[in-house]
């Protein structure tokens, strides 16, 4: 298996624009996508080129492949503009014999994680910022921010061959 993780695009068509050509490059068999997809938020500054409009139909052409769960910047009109389902709070699958919980990190986090069985790997967004912890034999990952990270570089996940490895978006 062969994953993409990403989070918080907030409507950045550059950036996104960036991690298409990543998947393209990568070609992963899912693309799990952790919230805040289309708007900035009001605590944010504007991403570079911000357009949600153009974002829309970068993200819609993926959609067989994408996996998506709500954001604390997502609302019932980006599910209206968006062809997959993109309003869950959380989602799980299983692959390579683990369970993968995703969520946007706003609720559930690494200080209030879900009940999950050992071996488990949580994703989430919403800090900006990576990280890859394992807490009570849980992996925690954040893949930090595609389009306004906080800790000063551009991101994404990989999972692929049962290793998860961080990947910068370069300018």
């Amino acid at each position: 298996m062969k994953f993409i993780i990403a989070s918080d695009i907030h409507g950045s068509a550059y950036w996104c624009g960036r991690l298409c050509g990543e998947i393209e490059r990568e070609n992963p068999d899912k693309i799990l996508l952790l919230g805040d997809l289309l708007y900035h938020g009001p605590r944010n500054d504007l991403p570079r080129d911000y357009a949600p409009k153009k974002v829309i139909p970068m993200l819609s052409a993926l959609e067989d492949r994408i996996l998506a769960v709500r954001g604390n910047c997502e609302a019932e009109v980006d599910q209206m503009v968006l062809p997959f389902p993109c309003l869950a709070e959380y989602s799980q699958l299983l692959a390579d014999g683990k369970v993968f919980y995703l969520t946007h990190g706003h609720h559930a986090n690494p200080q209030n994680l879900p009940q999950l069985p050992e071996g488990s790997v949580f994703l989430f967004g919403h800090t900006h910022v990576k990280l890859d912890e394992t807490i009570n034999g849980i992996r925690c990952l954040n893949p930090g921010s595609v389009s306004i990270p906080k800790d000063g570089s551009h991101s994404y996940l990989l999972y692929e061959d049962g290793s998860f490895s961080f990947r910068i978006l370069e300018e």
